[in-house]
């Protein structure tokens, strides 16, 4: 699914979503964004906050792709990580959401 670039752009810009898992919510597909950052970047003079690379992420991210993926019936979903293990919450909910799918399934 070409949904991660907006549509009214005229050039060919559209590029497929990392990862599409169906049936997210409510029988609609979701876009999965993955995205690993270190935590030292952009950290100039400011003092050293944990996550706060991986959360500014995820904020870029929905308002990027969000609303298209939302105009063709998708979810999106940022996966944002850093490379110290941090874990954006969004993934969190992804991941629990998943061992229960697993959990029932076995």
């Amino acid at each position: 699914m070409n949904f991660l670039t907006d549509s009214l752009d005229r050039r060919s810009t559209l590029r497929l979503a990392d990862i599409m898992v169906y049936g997210w919510v409510g029988g609609k597909q979701a876009c999965v964004d993955l995205t690993e950052v270190s935590p030292l970047v952009g950290l100039g003079v400011r003092p050293f906050t944990v996550g706060q690379p991986a959360l500014k992420v995820v904020s870029s991210k929905v308002a990027k792709h969000e609303k298209v993926c939302s105009n063709n019936q998708h979810a999106f979903i940022p996966f944002a990580l850093d490379t110290f293990g941090f874990l954006a919450p969004e993934i969190v909910d992804l991941l629990h959401r998943v061992r229960k799918v697993m959990h029932v399934g076995s």
